[in-house]
């Protein structure tokens, strides 16, 4: 049977520095068919690392090729129920990654998420969260909210920084890409999928 994929890509996105930050733990793997899993180097520029803008361009040349690609990105992709419910947001993710980007506009240059947090740009104190407040995902692998900030092991900063991202993938490339599961269960074909992953296992996979 053929799989759905030509090729298959992980990112480490450690880090809480802005768009244009070049970032050691920033990490891009990929692996296809007939290769071993590899560790992508950034494009060449005088930046040693990547940066989540490269990383954003990047994908989207990707999913543009001819090649159907799965994608994985280590933050959280949305926000728990208590949120929407606090802000009365719609129950609509496309809306929520523009309302999310218009209060933390962490894809525009020299916007730290902590410089949100601190007041200093954008509106994060219209649009913040409890550090209770889990998504059934989190509940049921045992790990932190996407809202406790500065603990080890968090994605909270990874995921406030990246979530506008993921709006800007959509604007450039939402003709070739699939974003699981909010875009719905089902990828259709001719397209390449862009989901979250777990970086650690949870705890009943470590029982195993």
């Amino acid at each position: 049977m053929k799989a759905a994929f030509d090729r298959y890509i992980g990112i480490d996105y450690s880090g809480a520095e802005t768009c244009d930050s070049s970032l050691k733990g920033l990490r891009v793997y990929m692996a296809e068919h007939s290769s071993e899993p590899r560790e992508v180097a950034p494009p060449p520029s005088l930046r040693r690392y990547w940066t989540r803008k490269t990383i954003a361009e990047w994908l989207v040349e990707k999913v543009s090729e001819t090649s159907f690609t799965t994608v994985g990105i280590d933050h959280g992709f949305s926000f728990p129920l208590q949120y929407f419910e606090k802000y009365d947001l719609p129950r609509d993710w496309p809306s929520f990654l523009d309302d999310f980007q218009k209060h933390w506009p962490t894809d525009e240059k020299n916007t730290y998420v902590d410089f949100v947090r601190e007041g200093e740009c954008g509106n994060g104190s219209a649009r913040c969260g409890d550090s209770r407040w889990r998504r059934i995902t989190e509940v049921r692998a045992g790990a932190k909210s996407v809202f406790h900030f500065d603990v080890p092991g968090s994605v909270a900063k990874s995921t406030h920084a990246g979530i506008p991202w993921l709006r800007f993938l959509r604007m450039r490339a939402e003709d070739r890409i699939h974003l699981w599961p909010f875009d719905g269960w089902i990828v259709p074909p001719g397209k390449s999928a862009v989901g979250s992953f777990l970086r650690h296992p949870p705890k009943w996979w470590k029982k195993r």
